[in-house]
Order: C-alpha cells, then sequence, then structure tokens
C-alpha cells in the first residue's frame, strides 16, 4: 500500500502543543508517512528555542523556516511573512507533501497556506471559523480557510460560519478542540512537583498569567499589561506564574516589562519564556485560575473548571464559558474580575456546567479518521458552496 506523505507545519510552543498527538498518531499510522516542518519563534533564541521540544519527543524535522529577525513592528512582521512565504515554498518544493495541515491563524501558517497554494498542495485547516475581533490574526485565519480543502472545526457554530464563507459541507467536519485530548493523553506532572521544578512552596495558590498584544489595538501593548500589573498588586498572596508574550508586533516590549517585574518581586513572581505543553497544562490545571488574554484561557481553561479572567479585545468572538470573567484593560476592571474569580461561590457553580468547546475527548482522532479516507488526488480543486438561496440563476 502506497503511503500518503502528510506534512505539518508548526511556528510556536502553542500550536506544537495542540498538534503534538495529530503528530503522534500520523507518524504511527500505517497508511501515512509524517513529515514536519519547524518555523517562527521555533527557531528564535529570544522565545526558548522551542525547537528543542520537538526532538526531545521524537520527531524528525524535515525542514525549518527561519523568518524573525527581531523586529516586531507591523512592518517587520509583514517582511518576516514575505521570508516565511518564500521558506515555506523552497521545504514544501522539496517534502512534496500530499497534503499539508495547518492549525489557526498565524502569520506563517498564512505563509505555508500561501506557498501551498502556489505549489497545488491540498491544506487541512485546524481551528478556522473562529472571530477573534482583537487581534490581526482574525484576518490571517479567514485567509487560510478559503485556501484550504479540509476543514477542522472545534465547533459546530465555527463549522457553519466556514460553510458560509463558501466551503463545502461535505470538506467541512466538528471535530472538536484537538488541545483538550492532552487532558487525557499526557501524564502531567502533580502540583507538588511543578511548584519545586518553579521554586515555589508546594501549597502555594498562584494564578497562571499570559499577556499578548492585542495587535488590532491603537494604545500599544504597554498600557493593557501596565493595569495588570497594578491590578495584581492588590492581591499580594496570590503567586504568579507568567509566561512571555509571542512573537507579535510589540511582545519584545512587554517581555522586557515582565522581567523588570520579576526582578522587583522575586519571592512572588515565576517569569518563563516557555513552559512547554506538559507543564503549561499542568500549571493551568493546578492553578487558581488563568489571566490574560490567551486562547488557552477560553479554550483550555474551562474544560478543566479553572476560572479565566479574559483582558481586553484579543480573544473578542470567541464561544464563552460560564468561567470565563471578561473585563476592560483598566486595573478596576481587573481588579474586580480577579475577586470575582477567587469567590468561592462563584468556583463551585463551574463543575455544573458543559464548556462550548466541550471536555477533553478525541478529537485527533476524528481528524485522523477524515483523513483515512480522504482522496488527496482529488482535493485540489474545490467548489464555491452558495448558501441555499443566495445566489439566483437565470
Amino acid at each position: 500500500m502506497t503511503r500518503s506523505r502528510i506534512c505539518i507545519a508548526t511556528g510556536t510552543r502553542a500550536d506544537y502543543g495542540l498538534l503534538y498527538w495529530l503528530m503522534r498518531d500520523l507518524s504511527d499510522h500505517p497508511r501515512f508517512e509524517l513529515s514536519i516542518i519547524a518555523s517562527a519563534m521555533h527557531l528564535a533564541p529570544q522565545f526558548g528555542e522551542t525547537i528543542r521540544f520537538i526532538r526531545q519527543d521524537g520527531f524528525e524535522i524535515d525542514a525549518t523556516v527561519p523568518c524573525l529577525d527581531g523586529d516586531d513592528s507591523d512592518a517587520g512582521m509583514g517582511r518576516a511573512y514575505v521570508r516565511a512565504t518564500e521558506g515555506f515554498l523552497s521545504a514544501l518544493e522539496g517534502i512534496k507533501p500530499d497534503c499539508l495541515i495547518l492549525l489557526g491563524d498565524r502569520f506563517e501558517a498564512l505563509a505555508a497556506a500561501t506557498a501551498a497554494t502556489f505549489l497545488h498542495i491540498p491544506v487541512g485547516h485546524i481551528h478556522g471559523g473562529e472571530v477573534t475581533l482583537g487581534a490581526i490574526d482574525e484576518v490571517f485565519r479567514h485567509a487560510i480557510t478559503k485556501m484550504a480543502h479540509l476543514h477542522f472545526t472545534a465547533a459546530e457554530e465555527y463549522r457553519q460560519r466556514v460553510i458560509q464563507m463558501g466551503e463545502a459541507p461535505d470538506r467541512t467536519f466538528n471535530v472538536g478542540t484537538v488541545g483538550l485530548d492532552n487532558f487525557l493523553r499526557l501524564d502531567l506532572p502533580s502540583k507538588a512537583g511543578l511548584m519545586a521544578d518553579l521554586d515555589l512552596p508546594a501549597d502555594s495558590d498562584y494564578a497562571l498569567v499570559t499577556y499578548h498584544p492585542a495587535t488590532m489595538e491603537k494604545t500599544g501593548p504597554l498600557a493593557g499589561l501596565e493595569a495588570l500589573l497594578e491590578a495584581l498588586e492588590t492581591f499580594p498572596d496570590l503567586k504568579l506564574v507568567i509566561t512571555k508574550a509571542n512573537a507579535d508586533p510589540g511582545g519584545r516590549r512587554i517581555n522586557e516589562r515582565l522581567e523588570s517585574y520579576e526582578a522587583r518581586w522575586p519571592d512572588r513572581v515565576r517569569l518563563v519564556t516557555s513552559l512547554g505543553q506538559v507543564r503549561y497544562l499542568a500549571a493551568m490545571k493546578a492553578s487558581t485560575m488563568v489571566i490574560g488574554n490567551s486562547s488557552s484561557g477560553i479554550i483550555e481553561a474551562p474544560a478543566v473548571d479553572v476560572p479565566t479572567v479574559n483582558i481586553g479585545t484579543r480573544q473578542e468572538g470567541r464561544l464563552r464559558a460560564q468561567s470565563i470573567i471578561d473585563v476592560a484593560e483598566t486595573a478596576a476592571d481587573i481588579k474586580a474580575g480577579i475577586a470575582r474569580a477567587l469567590d468561592p461561590a462563584f468556583r463551585d457553580g463551574l463543575k455544573a456546567k458543559t464548556p462550548p468547546y466541550g471536555r477533553p475527548g478525541n478529537a485527533t482522532g476524528r481528524i485522523v479518521s477524515v483523513l483515512e479516507k480522504a482522496r488527496f488526488e482529488g482535493l485540489g480543486r474545490k467548489p464555491f458552496s452558495d448558501l441555499p438561496g443566495m445566489i439566483r440563476k437565470g
């Protein structure tokens, strides 16, 4: 039996963690041959060179696409996109996959989709149809959808939105959320082990904090961060495990400010470039709350009944669980949100609610099942699927 070559492109610590089990299951599957392209933040020392985690997990990397040069201005990220597109063209020319799998909405995923389009390589897209009005990734996500041929959405509402964009219903699948599979399949360390690793007291109550630039806001990345840091001063007994911002415009300034904050509060704050997927999920599951504007606070945290104080507009438009407390980027609002997340009455009511992204399940298995049935040679040509009644004939 001829095996189909499936290529997965990953650019960040976050998307690798979400793609891990798909990569593992495809690499072990008799029908498929897995290729991996690592790009962007994985290759950058300032973001922890997280390519090492991929290699430590036993995966062979077929190609790398460096594209970041330290300029995280808007124009600088645009030039990074151009470099990434050129790099993916070369990488995909050499690998010649039958299908390229992409997750999410970052610029390097858009670059990979663009390259695959020119090379007539079918694309499978995970997490399409979602809305994040506060991030420029919103545009990238929908552009990737239009360049993709198979769609794997995290909820039925998102599936319907992909279909609304003209994608064929029989190529659009609500598989659930791949990131939630990790809670069932990964062996997560205990809280005591995690606290020892972070050099914090074993019985610490702590918040897991991640704050990224809201790239559609005009106020700059530091205004909201300063409001957050001011609010955190009100809760001195709450330890803070903070992960650094990503490579979006303004991320470098956020990280520099966080480094000075950690230096000011060395007994309370642990700032890490990357926890890696296992430690990050363990830290989330054992935390008192998640604070910031990361999608993990919207998708993963509700699945393990951890409250989220979601700051600002970066995640505006995503489905909301009742465990999510949306606050403006002001110190007063963030203080009120943290206080509510600490309220025992609020916390006690979370387990009875089913989050919109569901509980940990088998999203990865559903994707593999679709790929098993796919005829990749026929995917390249796709119709525009009009909604009923939208087009008049004659």
